[in-house]
């Protein structure tokens, strides 16, 4: 089986943007949990079979603890951010696996679900459906790998490091280094792995342009450094999810059509009978 990871409050985003707005009877903005609910769908339609989507069910989580100016909800569209949680109840309705994540953010949830799902003989690969670069610390050879799917890009190990130029295991060294604007922390000038940066410049194997300086600005900055790479690096938590087949879609529920009356979107719930009782055929 192959397992799809879906990093649903990227996707939130993304519709938001990207699709026209549409308000249903009672005025509410539905816009966003229509395309993300239809594009979960169409993922279904094309051949998945197993589905897991995390959400932020709020923004902040214990990285505001450690660092004061990481990501809050400041700044975020109200009409965006009153969709996370109708979105949330939707895709349980259309039958998916959903983590609402408050303490952790949903970047850990899909890290997880990747680290068990992985571990199964009977799991052929695991697709984290995000382009967000956190997420290229999971990647391992092409059993794990990231997927761009607004541009139907697949990132596998070589392409982490094609893109980055460090290994998937360095990515938390890399962001705590160049900074990660999106989660809110700035980094330090220069990248490679904290812990093994010499604090003689001299000392480093590869010549680099400005090496002293570098050096001088990680020393100076290392408790920062350090810091930052515990903000990027994802926490692993088994407990949510037991085994990938708890993943495996087995249809909408009977909510479904409610929930789609809602959000003015009729034609999702004839797709997903359809696709329910195409797969019930071929059992």
């Amino acid at each position: 089986m192959k397992v799809h990871l879906v990093d649903g409050t990227y996707e939130l985003f993304r519709h938001f943007f990207g699709a026209p707005s549409h308000r249903n009877a009672a005025g509410q903005e539905v816009a966003a949990v229509r395309g993300v609910v239809g594009s979960v769908l169409q993922l279904l339609e094309e051949g998945a079979t197993h589905v897991g989507v995390a959400t932020d069910h709020i923004i902040e989580s214990f990285r505001n603890d450690l660092w004061p100016g990481y990501k809050t909800g400041a700044g975020v569209d109200p009409e965006l951010w009153s969709q996370a949680w109708p979105l949330e109840g939707a895709l349980i309705a259309l039958g998916v696996v959903v983590w609402p994540m408050v303490e952790l953010e949903a970047d850990d949830a899909l890290a997880s679900a990747a680290a068990v799902a992985a571990d199964e003989q009977g799991v052929e690969q695991v697709l984290i459906c995000t382009p967000d670069k956190d997420l290229g610390q999971c990647v391992q050879g092409s059993r794990i790998v990231q997927v761009d799917r607004r541009k139907r890009m697949v990132i596998d190990e070589e392409g982490v490091v094609a893109k980055f130029g460090v290994a998937p295991s360095s990515i938390p060294d890399y962001l705590a280094l160049v900074g990660d604007s999106a989660d809110g922390f700035p980094g330090l000038a220069g990248w490679g792995g904290i812990e093994d940066v010499p604090a003689d410049a001299a000392e480093w194997e590869v010549p680099v342009r400005g090496a002293p300086k570098l050096a001088a600005t990680l020393q100076a900055d290392y408790a920062h450094a350090v810091l930052f790479k515990d903000l990027a690096t994802l926490r692993v938590d088994r407990s949510l999810l037991d085994e990938a087949d708890e993943l495996r879609w087995r249809g909408p529920t009977a909510e479904f059509a409610k929930v789609c009356d809602v959000i003015d979107a009729d034609g999702l719930i004839s797709r997903a009978e359809r696709l329910a009782a195409a797969r019930l055929d071929t059992a």
